[in-house]
């Protein structure tokens, strides 16, 4: 049974053939390690790891490539930029729709370094707005962290606007592009973002454990993690220079260039096009899911686009139960649970049981949403 692959938000497949060839080349031809050695072999691979770095600048509006810093993913991303950069005392603003990656961090800060947050929830029609984190602003908020795109919902936060009104309230604006990267346009200058977390795996169609962070040249972070960089080695302290500074021990200059590959792919589709795509098939899906007797969709309705994400539960039956049968009867992955977001699942009402998440992406067609919705329909009037 061929699989239809609906977990694109967790990470995305198929990837793009390039990836796979440039990751091949790069494990035959120059795996040496960039950045310690002058030999043709670490060099090459050097270059191959600073392209990298150029195509993502170009993709999210970054003026300096060396203020792009890679991880392995993004968890590890939010962990530098909010462990890094809050301070005892110092007051976060979040939203109540995050990912664990920002709510552990921001949990953790609040124990040990006697940190404040605040989590701002959406209103009735789903949607966030300014003025609700505007009012949650205290004398002592340092920082404003938010998910561009809900890993549950599919809902998009206005970025734009908040990075507008942190900036003339003087507040560091970090944002989360784990569901938006390579889907959503994204530009860190004319949004204000001072720091991007992202993921090379899911939309940006590279290989998992790659990752990055961006940090705007005025912000210095306290790095987390210290030891090598290849650069100034006779220095007993870790360098100053960027991105030396954030990138301790050897980078995966395999998955980088997978990562190269994924993000050329991305610029050539147009990122306006993958998001249209997305998004025409996210509408069809609602319409016809919300047609099921039993089947409950979260989010928005199809007046508010969302990105290629889709939450739903059959009946009373168990989420894992359903995405189980999905999977062993119908060939069709999905994801259930509770998504790494508890605060996520307790916004849309679904802290008891979790939900079914299906997640689209370039790769998937208008037959894989029929097959979706004649495996559901079969489900619910086997449930409802």
């Amino acid at each position: 049974m061929a699989i239809i692959y609906l977990d694109n938000a967790a990470s995305t497949w198929p990837k793009p053939p390039t990836v796979k060839d440039m990751m091949a080349e790069a494990i035959e031809e120059y795996a040496a390690n960039p950045g310690r050695g002058g030999h043709a072999l670490a060099m090459k691979a050097s270059k191959t790891v600073f392209r990298t770095r150029v195509q993502l600048s170009r993709l999210f509006g970054i003026q300096n490539p060396n203020n792009l810093f890679f991880y392995l993913n993004a968890t590890q991303a939010l962990n530098q930029a909010i462990k890094g950069f809050l301070k005892p005392g110092d007051h976060v603003i979040s939203s109540s729709v995050e990912h664990n990656s920002v709510r552990r961090p921001i949990e953790f800060m609040r124990k040990t370094s006697q940190v404040e947050a605040t989590f701002i929830e959406p209103r009735d029609d789903h949607h966030f707005y300014v003025e609700d984190f505007e009012k949650a602003i205290q004398p002592n908020t340092r920082l404003l962290v938010v998910s561009h795109a809900s890993n549950l919902t599919g809902v998009i936060l206005p970025v734009a606007e908040l990075g507008k009104m942190a900036k003339e309230r003087g507040i560091t604006f970090l944002v989360d592009a784990s569901q938006s990267a390579g889907v959503l346009p994204i530009h860190v200058e004319e949004m204000h973002i001072d720091m991007l977390a992202f993921p090379g795996h899911k939309g940006l169609y590279g290989p998992q454990g790659t990752g990055g962070l961006y940090v705007h040249g005025d912000i210095d972070l306290v790095p987390l993690i210290h030891g090598g960089t290849g650069s100034q080695s006779e220095a007993i302290e870790q360098p100053t220079t960027r991105p030396d500074r954030y990138e301790s021990g050897t980078v995966n200059t395999v998955g980088l260039a997978g990562l190269q590959a994924g993000v050329s792919f991305v610029l050539d589709k147009g990122v306006e096009n993958i998001r249209q795509h997305e998004w025409e098939l996210v509408k069809q899906t609602i319409i016809r899911l919300q047609e099921i007797p039993g089947v409950k969709v979260y989010g928005p309705g199809i007046e508010t686009e969302r990105v290629g994400v889709i939450a739903f539960n059959v009946g009373e039956a168990d989420a894992s139960e359903v995405s189980f049968i999905l999977d062993q009867q119908y060939g069709i992955a999905t994801r259930s649970g509770y998504h790494c977001t508890p605060l996520g699942h307790q916004t849309a009402g679904t802290e008891q049981r979790g939900a079914v998440r299906a997640s689209f992406g370039i790769f998937n067609s208008d037959k894989d949403v029929e097959a979706l919705i004649h495996a559901v329909q079969e489900i619910s009037s086997a449930f409802v």
